[in-house]
């Protein structure tokens, strides 16, 4: 019987257990197909018997559980025309270059080659390029996820008979489209997922058997050519996640076959063509994230078959159009981060088929309507301008799993109690509504079983919510911004701890909490109860957290000593324990290896010497150990931390000189430099200047305030110090740059290197006993906002070129020896009396004393100097705009604590992410020399 048998097919089968190397199968010689696909062989090697069906056409080993190398022995099936290995997926197959050189090169009749998942990463660019030998055979080739790398031949993709190519989610392949010659009849391109890159060149135009087009992921730029919008026959186009550019053709409507089209996170520009009455088969439509500006087209809403349409992300104006075809299948709609405008239309509560509604961050207005259909699953409308009560039709939405209603200007009362009704709700977001009140006090004995995350900051709540020890699956709770008082309930500690296993989030910030701290349970990542009251201990039990991402106590009033063992997690990206009473010494622990980002223990009572094991935290950004009692020299063994941009050292009882290594990596990033109000001695670090990159380097192209940090759960924070007052950036600017040495004992001259800091915001060396003259290479500081050399011991004149300082805001060079005519011109004519006082030999304005030789000596820069300088009257005109933003902050510094209005005072905060206040007291009031 065995010597009839041609064909086998055992697919499907449900068969387990191992492939054995002696079975029957491979006793059955005249075997023609061979298909053993969609079983568990529960990971058995191929078997090197497969070799000696010498006349197999079509082998089908895929999706069957199959583990390690292809045997050599596969390379005998000279007749084959169908292989398929595809998708044994866990550890899977393996097929190294000499075996798949010696397949192709006697298989050559091959048609269909799928190897989807095989790893083929020892194959390299030349045994590749052995398809070619196939080239009048292959019709079929799918390489998708074989770790192939390198670069592919384009003629490859030019195979007379290709008709399917996918070569998708391999990373490392790089590659070009043919630019010509390329009439083949492909039907399916997949290159998704890969490096392939340049343009997308006109030839494409030529395979007008196109089907399905799969180009995402990749790096292609430039202008979709013309000629693809001829390939009538798509049904399935995807150009996503890539860097194309130029408008969208309206001779998109030539694709009247298109099902399926995604153009989403590129650089689109220009409107989007209304020509989509035409594509009447269109499912699925994505454009979001572009650059594309004008309205919605409508007739988008008149498509009788479209379901998913996406369009966040990019600059839509005006209104949602408010007509939609009776039929419509649109089932998610997502037209969030916009800037569209006007009321929400009608059809958005009533449309039956409707799952998914995003309408976020836009600009629309009117009241939240009332929904007559209760498909929805996903429903944002949060950070638009809407108004009225809180519409009750939600509470009907018996499907809703996700409700997002943040900064929406709801009021009204909400009784938490209603959320009860949405059985499947798992994800509630109501922060951010000044003028709603939430009824938290429910104690319903069942409430919301399925809710896993909970949003209520700025919410107005003012006691600890009872019915959160109904809630049995939370996972992440933010109740922060609040008026939370007293003590946290000893139920919230059993529920913290012993039932919410998977709880990996926790914000009670910003309250007015008390009592003892709550303990972070051992899976929890985020970790934040700043802003309060909380006395007593930090726990060694903190460290049984092991998966802690960020854990911000500061700001409340706890005691005692920080934890060692905090140094040893590894995972811990964020530590914030400034403004406390804190004591003993700075955890001497970190290990090597660490995930430290940010190390703030500022505003505590901490001494002892800097622990050298900090140098082990190799993703240090920022550092602050400032107002403590901290006593030693200068941690010169911080320097070659590569991603350091922030120390602040000051007001502790460091000493000794500032000397660096003559190495040039020396704080390669920093950017914020603070070590006033210590006891430094010796010469302004020179050596350590003269190395700061990241002063050197301006930003051209920086478009917008970026800031350092992760600005959903933390922002970095730095207090600086203008004139005898403290400034807080609750949020620090990439584009901030500082170097504190005020108040220390430093003497020698300024070096000329610090003008080489070309994008220095402000520099403070008050306060020291430095000497000589003020050097002209600070008139190259073209972005300095501030400077201050007071109560020093300079000498000379104030050299005119620091007036082409077209930024410069705040200017202190009281307290010193300087002489001579004070310079006119540009910003040094808004400075005042106080900026120069103390200098007994300076004459002129703004001082009363006048120079009696004034109208001999040049009074200001002349035009020649300022065309030198590369600045006239026009930079000054960009200057007073350009530097409005620290400018304005430095003004408000000194304006705002003599009794202006604290309407201003607030918005100005609001505006720029700061906090001002008076130098405190209670940590550094003992250390500020008086001079």
């Amino acid at each position: 019987m065995s010597d009839h048998v041609i064909g086998l097919d055992l697919s499907c089968n449900n068969l387990k257990g191992e492939l054995h190397p002696n079975s029957t199968i491979f006793q059955l010689k005249h075997l023609q197909q061979l298909n053993l696909a969609f079983n568990d062989f529960s990971l058995s090697s191929m078997p090197i018997g497969v070799g000696d069906l010498v006349k197999l056409t079509h082998l089908n080993l895929s999706k069957c559980y199959l583990n390690g190398n292809i045997p050599s022995t596969i390379s005998h099936l000279s007749k084959l025309v169908s292989l398929d290995l595809s998708r044994n997926w866990h550890v899977g197959l393996k097929l190294n270059s000499f075996i798949w050189k010696k397949l192709i090169h006697n298989a050559t009749n091959l048609r269909d080659l799928h190897l989807n998942g095989v790893n083929m990463s020892s194959i390299g660019e030349s045994s590749l390029s052995m398809l070619k030998n196939l080239s009048s055979s292959l019709v079929s080739l799918s390489l998708r996820n074989t770790v192939l790398q390198g670069n592919i031949s384009s003629d490859i993709l030019s195979l007379p008979n290709l008709q399917r190519l996918d070569l998708s989610f391999n990373h490392n392949l790089s590659g070009q489209l043919p630019k010509s010659n390329w009439s083949t009849p492909l039907r399916y391109l997949d290159l998704s997922s890969s490096a392939f890159s340049g343009e997308i060149p006109y030839s494409i135009g030529q395979l007008k058997s196109l089907t399905q087009l799969d180009l995402s992921y990749c790096n292609f730029d430039g202008i979709v050519p013309l000629s693809l919008w001829n390939l009538t026959q798509l049904t399935y186009l995807d150009l996503s996640q890539n860097k194309l550019n130029g408008e969208i053709s309206p001779l998109l409507s030539n694709l009247k076959h298109l099902i399926h089209c995604d153009l989403a996170e590129n650089n689109f520009s220009g409107s989007i063509p209304n020509v989509y009455g035409n594509l009447i088969k269109l499912e699925y439509l994505a454009l979001s994230s572009n650059n594309l500006t004008g309205q919605v087209p409508s007739s988008l809403f008149h498509l009788p078959h479209l379901s998913y349409l996406y369009l966040s992300s990019n600059k839509l104006v005006g209104p949602i159009p408010i007509e939609i075809t009776k039929r419509s299948k649109l089932s998610i709609v997502d037209l969030s981060f916009n800037m569209l405008n006007g009321t929400i239309p009608h059809w958005c509560y009533s449309l039956p088929s409707l799952l998914e509604l995003g309408l976020s961050d836009n600009h629309l207005t009117g009241f939240i309507g009332e929904f007559s259909t209760y498909s929805l699953q996903y429903l944002d409308l949060s950070n638009n301008n809407l108004r009225g009560h809180f519409p009750n039709s939600i509470f009907q939405l018996q499907n809703l799993t996700e409700l997002i209603l943040s900064s929406t200007n709801l009021s009204g009362v909400v009784d938490f109690h209603q959320f009860s009704k949405l059985n499947k709700l798992n994800s509630l977001v109501l922060s951010h509504n000044t003028f709603l009140a939430i009824n938290t006090d429910s104690s319903a004995d069942s409430i919301l079983p399925n809710l896993f995350s909970l949003d209520l900051s700025s919410a107005n709540i003012n006691s600890f919510p009872k019915f959160l020890a109904q809630l049995p699956n939370l996972q992440s709770l933010d109740l922060s911004n609040n008026n939370i008082h007293g003590k946290i309930p000893k139920w919230f500690h059993k529920k913290l701890l012993n039932s919410w296993k998977d709880i990996w989030s926790v914000d009670l910030s910003f309250n007015k909490l008390q009592g003892d701290l709550p303990i972070p349970p051992s899976g929890i990542q985020y970790f934040s109860l700043s802003n309060n009251n909380f006395t007593g201990y930090i726990s060694s039990t903190f460290c049984n957290a092991s998966s802690l991402y960020m854990l911000d106590l500061a700001h409340n009033n706890l005691t005692g000593m920080i934890p060692q063992c905090l140094g040893t997690l590894n995972s811990l990206h964020v530590l914030d324990m400034q403004m406390n009473n804190l004591y003993g010494s700075i955890p001497r622990t970190f290990t090597k290896g660490n995930a430290f980002e940010t190390i703030k223990l500022n505003g505590n009572q901490l001494e002892g010497p800097l622990p050298q094991s900090l140098a082990n935290c190799s993703y240090l950004e920022v550092l602050d150990l400032g107002d403590n009692n901290v006593e030693d020299t200068f941690p010169d063994w911080l320097e070659t931390l590569p991603e350091l941009q922030v120390i602040s050292l000051r007001s502790n009882n460091l000493h000794g000189a500032i000397t660096c290594s003559s190495t040039k990596h020396t704080f390669p990033k920093l950017r914020i430099f603070d070590v006033s109000n210590n006891n430094f001695s010796g010469p302004l670090p020179t050596s350590c200047i003269k190395n700061f990159q990241g002063m050197m380097n301006v930003s051209d192209d920086q478009i917008g305030l970026q800031y350092m940090g992760d600005s959903y759960y933390y922002n970095d924070s730095v207090v600086v110090t203008v004139k005898g007052f403290f400034m807080e950036l609750t949020r620090i600017l990439t584009a901030f740059t500082t170097i504190d040495l005020s108040n220390n004992m430093f003497e020698g001259e300024i070096p000329q290197v610090i003008g080489e800091l070309n994008s220095l915001k402000g520099l403070n060396l008050s306060n020291n006993g430095i000497t000589g003259s003020i050097p002209q290479s600070l008139s190259h500081l073209r972005n300095l906002e501030w400077l201050d050399l007071s109560c020093n011991q300079l000498k000379g004149e104030i050299p005119v070129a620091l007036t082409n300082l077209n930024f410069l805001s705040v200017l202190n060079l009281s307290q010193n020896h300087l002489e001579g005519i004070i310079p006119k011109g540009q910003q040094f004519n808004t400075f005042g009396n106080d900026s120069f006082e103390g200098n007994t030999m300076l004459c002129g304005f703004p001082l009363s004393k006048s120079c009696k030789n004034e109208e001999d000596r040049p009074p200001h820069s002349t035009s020649e100097d300022e065309e030198e300088s590369g600045f006239g009257w026009k930079a000054v005109a960009i200057g007073y705009a350009c530097g409005a933003i620290f400018g304005l902050l430095f003004g408000y510094n000194v304006f705002f604590f003599t009794g202006k209005p604290e309407w201003l005072a607030r918005h100005v905060e609001h505006m720029f992410d700061i906090r001002l206040k008076r130098t405190n007291n209670r940590a550094i009031a003992n250390r500020i020399r008086m001079n």
